[in-house]
């Protein structure tokens, strides 16, 4: 990792977008409300303190080096995690500004400036960033402008099309281009982000079609030994040799996202015991990245070899974390102590930099470790912020009180059925699903007391 120097907030940003005052180290009380908003507040800031894209001359959606194009995507997708659990709406206009830059010439986050380094993962983060502003009804964008639920709509279709058949009897490989390296590597990451994408919009349309390919991308995995019998989920593998040999990594992204897809697919399914098994398996071998309920990278933090990229990896799991116990309000009581853990760690770490206010990696240690960066910021706020879910409304869909506009056609539709995906008929089993969902928003509405009893 190439050293960033550290720099004052007030410094980075103006005082008008900041609207906050420098303060020392972060003290966080996960009973009191205000606590969570305010130590979320501070984590966010500094994290923010990092993107220079709202500046004149440079580039909206832009990390600078040593961050890669995606986790600026991720960044603004706890930006908008940040406006839903807390209200404060700070940095919604640098994050609207960033995404619509980013969406391309066919809005499907194919930007010419990223093209020809851009993989499947790399794009998903930006259509999950988009996504999750179609759930939360964060501020649409003016109707001249790509729409969220269209943007993420996009991404599902290119990555359709480009599921690859001709190796490895599937799945999506890392890289689009067959000039970039990596291209030969199907990754889980790409696969379970497209899983993640499909099983929400499934949940969120009502649509089957995007159930069917979430299925389908789940059975891949499993069948090629991505995901093995005890749900451990591994790195990828090397389609030059069709799959024959694994990459036995194992990263907490990787059982985040067939985490908050198997949540959705259970939701979607109205609860089938299919989904809730596989749900209960996910969850009982996340112990992989648990040092007493508070989360780490197994493959790198105790040795300290964790690059820009993985210092990130742990938002992702504690974001899909508190999503999934919203789809599946039965995981609460096994999945709420990791975030509470976790969180308290969290907050521990964030005493060094500059204003006292920056987060370590090693959680576990209980103190700051020295790292700093993004990835450590993102990470230590979502897994904060997430503590509110019990005090916030419901994700919305199409049928309850989403109002993002969808484009079943957006981006490259060869190898779906466009069909199926038009379809304005809801089945019978589709509302099923809907009023499941619908009972589900209400338990999650009433708040911590409720959870509990749940």
């Amino acid at each position: 990792m190439k050293p960033f120097r550290r720099r004052s907030i007030q410094c980075i940003l103006p005082l008008a977008l900041l609207g906050t005052q420098c303060v020392n180290a972060v003290s966080l009380d996960l009973s009191d409300t205000d606590s969570i908003k305010s130590a979320s507040k501070i984590i966010a800031d500094e994290m923010v303190s990092y993107y220079t894209g709202y500046r004149p001359g440079d580039v909206a959606g832009n990390l600078p080096s040593p961050y890669y194009w995606w986790e600026a995507g991720a960044m603004f997708g706890s930006l908008i995690d940040y406006w839903y659990f807390t209200g404060d709406d700070t940095y919604n206009n640098i994050t609207t500004q960033a995404i619509l830059h980013q969406t391309g010439s066919d809005n499907d986050f194919m930007p010419p400036n990223q093209t020809k380094t851009e993989g499947n993962d790399d794009q998903s983060f930006w259509g999950m960033a988009a996504l999750s502003a179609a759930e939360n009804n964060f501020p649409n964008p003016s109707s001249d402008e790509p729409q969220w639920l269209a943007l993420a709509q996009a991404v599902f279709n290119t990555q359709a099309a480009r599921w690859d058949t001709s190796t490895c009897a599937g799945g999506l490989r890392w890289q689009i281009f067959t000039f970039n390296s990596g291209y030969n590597y199907k990754n889980t990451i790409s696969n379970g982000c497209f899983f993640n994408i499909g099983s929400r919009l499934a949940v969120y349309t009502g649509n089957q079609t995007y159930a069917d390919w979430a299925e389908k991308a789940w059975d891949w995995v499993s069948a090629i030994g991505l995901r093995d019998a005890d749900y451990n989920f591994y790195d990828g593998s090397d389609d030059t040799i069709n799959c024959s040999q694994i990459d036995h990594d194992q990263w907490t992204y990787n059982a985040g996202t067939f985490l908050i897809g198997a949540a959705n697919m259970y939701n979607f399914t109205n609860g089938s015991s299919v989904w809730e098994e596989r749900l209960n398996g996910i969850i009982g071998n996340l112990k992989v990245f648990l040092k007493n309920d508070i989360m780490y990278e197994a493959a790198c933090e105790a040795a300290g070899t964790c690059d820009t990229d993985q210092q990130s990896f742990k938002a992702y799991l504690a974001r899909w974390i508190a999503a999934a116990i919203v789809k599946a309000p039965f995981t609460y009581d096994s999945l709420k102590p990791i975030l509470e853990a976790s969180a308290t760690a969290a907050a521990a770490t964030c005493t060094g930099g500059t204003n006292g206010t920056s987060c370590g990696n090693k959680w576990y240690t209980g103190s700051y470790d020295g790292t700093t960066g993004v990835g450590e910021q993102m990470s230590a706020l979502e897994v904060i912020q997430s503590n509110l879910l019990t005090v916030v409304a419901a994700p919305v869909t199409e049928d309850s009180g989403g109002t993002s506009k969808g484009d079943s056609s957006a981006g490259s539709t060869s190898d779906i059925d466009q069909s199926d995906l038009d379809k304005s008929v809801v089945t019978t089993k589709d509302r099923a699903g809907a009023a499941l969902l619908t009972v589900l928003i209400c338990f999650v509405m009433i708040g911590g007391a409720l959870w509990i009893m749940i």
